[in-house]
């Protein structure tokens, strides 16, 4: 085996460790163990007064803000001193009242009132479009539906039924009532409602519709209740409007002043309707008596008048009776205004607990000045160097 290929295997002896190697492992050392017993060091800060009425008038002018900052929007805008709540129980009772007539009917609250229960929002009717004497029969679509209009039956298929449409298509193309176009003749209510629609103002005496709005309101943290109609004495509400100054405890508005505060023309609302939000804001300082804590109104209109596809208020209802031993049906598509009562609110009472927070948040904060400053004396003043040697010193006990 004296002529094999493979090298043969030398033994394996490991190099002492030399002096430079082992120098270096202890300095490692040494600084770890150094940081270790660094981080155990107590600092105290260096009081020194410079010289500096620019550096000083900059340091002292911090502080004022700071000062001013807290004082003014902490604690006395924002109340940084009392515990808070927001978003009252709250309950809203409504009621309308006054009548009105149009050319053929005379209108009462039992008519143009939806839904009567008399809850938190609610529609005044102030115009209507009304189709008379519906009865279930064949007649022309309306042209408002899209595809209707025809020029041979071939264009209408039988069965099919528009979801945009008023009632099932029966396969023929007939005259519309106008004449001038046919259109898909149908299975519904006829005539359909663009056919025979009457249109009916209610608006000449509707701005002199009264609202009572009832609002109760509580504070559950803070076991604070109270509601925007004082003690009815002497039939006080029966001879009273709401006015902010004289009579705010008398919620009852005229439907016409709800829709001039909102800054709107009420012909124009009221032929194509629209909703009017009454928000009331209750915002309630309970370490004052409770005489202070007054609700607050305002109104404004919520739909978007500028986009004429979502302008506006509108909705359909029926009523129905049987004529002869027929079915017969009045199609309502009423216009309105509808009424949001919105409710806002806000308590807050004093509590030790955010004082003290906001105080030494105050008083750390007034440091902030005196860090920038040092900031400032060690970067960009002239004797930099002198100073920061001055400002850091060591100590060994």
């Amino acid at each position: 085996m004296e002529n094999s290929v493979f090298p043969q295997r030398l033994p394996f002896h490991p190099r002492p460790p030399t002096e430079e190697s082992t120098v270096i492992g202890n300095t490692d050392a040494v600084r770890c163990w150094e940081c270790f017993w660094e981080f155990w060091n107590y600092e105290t800060p260096k009081v020194i007064v410079v010289k500096n009425h620019n550096l000083g008038i900059l340091y002292r002018a911090m502080q004022l803000l700071i000062l001013i900052y807290f004082i003014w929007y902490v604690f006395i805008i924002q109340k940084g001193y009392q515990e808070s709540e927001t978003g009252p129980e709250s309950s809203v009772i409504t009621k309308v009242k006054g009548i009105t007539h149009s050319h053929d009917k005379v209108w009462d609250v039992e008519e143009y009132v939806k839904p009567p229960e008399g809850g938190s929002v609610f529609s005044i009717i102030t115009r209507v479009e009304v189709t008379h004497s519906q009865t279930l029969k064949t007649c022309p679509e309306s042209m408002a539906v899209p595809n209707a209009t025809c020029i041979s039956d071939s264009d209408c298929i039988a069965g099919k039924m528009d979801m945009l449409g008023n009632g099932e298509r029966t396969g023929r193309c007939i005259p519309h009532y106008s004449g001038t176009v046919k259109t898909c003749e149908i299975l519904a209510w006829c005539p359909v409602e663009n056919g025979g629609a009457i249109s009916d103002s209610l608006g000449k005496m509707a701005p002199q519709f009264t609202i009572l709005i009832k609002n109760s309101i509580h504070f559950p943290r803070f076991g604070f209740s109270k509601g925007n109609i004082k003690d009815d004495k002497n039939g006080y509400l029966k001879r009273c409007t709401f006015n902010e100054t004289s009579d705010l405890y008398c919620p009852i508005f005229r439907l016409g002043f709800i829709v001039e505060q909102a800054g709107e023309n009420f012909t124009e609302l009221a032929e194509k309707g629209g909703v009017i939000g009454v928000i009331i804001n209750w915002n309630c300082n309970l370490d004052l008596p409770d005489s202070a804590c007054n609700p607050r109104y305002s109104f404004q209109r919520l739909d978007p008048k500028t986009i004429q596809e979502s302008s506006g208020y509108n909705y359909r209802f029926a009523k129905y009776f049987n004529c002869n031993g027929t079915n017969t049906r009045i199609l309502i598509k009423a216009y309105g205004i509808r009424i949001d009562v919105i409710v806002h609110g806000q308590a807050g009472k004093f509590s030790l607990i955010p004082t003290i927070i906001n105080l030494a948040t105050a008083l750390t904060s007034v440091g902030v000045g005196s860090f920038l400053c040092d900031w400032i004396l060690l970067t960009f003043m002239n004797k930099n160097k002198v100073y920061s040697t001055r400002k850091f010193d060591q100590e060994r006990p």
